[in-house]
């Protein structure tokens, strides 16, 4: 008797089609009903996912733009190094002595080698 009664309950039971779909009479389905849980869970996962995905892609940018100007600075940092180098290199600063009126000894060497 009880089979009888859930085969006719299950015969009873809407079938899933097409016009039910666009009709949106599946969203009265007991299929679906059941189901809500689920289905909601599945919507809470997405957004998540789409959540995450767009942060990390934000974060990727960050980076490379973080990159581009660390190279930027290290190009700097060569470039005032290199400048650097030159302006104390002994024979510029001499220059620069010399200039400013100071003898310098080098110079003295050269005066005392033309007296001589």
């Amino acid at each position: 008797m009880e089979q009888q009664n859930t085969q006719q309950n299950q015969n009873a039971a809407p079938q899933i089609t097409l016009k039910s779909i666009f009709s949106g009479d599946i969203l009265g389905h007991k299929f679906l009903k059941k189901q809500a849980n689920l289905l909601i869970l599945i919507v809470m996962l997405t957004i998540l996912y789409i959540d995450n995905r767009y942060n990390s892609q934000q974060e990727l940018i960050e980076i490379d733009r973080l990159k581009k100007e660390l190279i930027n600075a290290k190009y700097d940092a060569l470039s005032v190094s290199s400048e650097l180098t030159v302006r104390s290199r002994q024979s510029r600063i001499e220059e620069f002595i010399t200039e400013c009126g100071y003898p310098t000894l080098s110079h003295k060497k050269k005066q005392l080698t033309h007296k001589q």
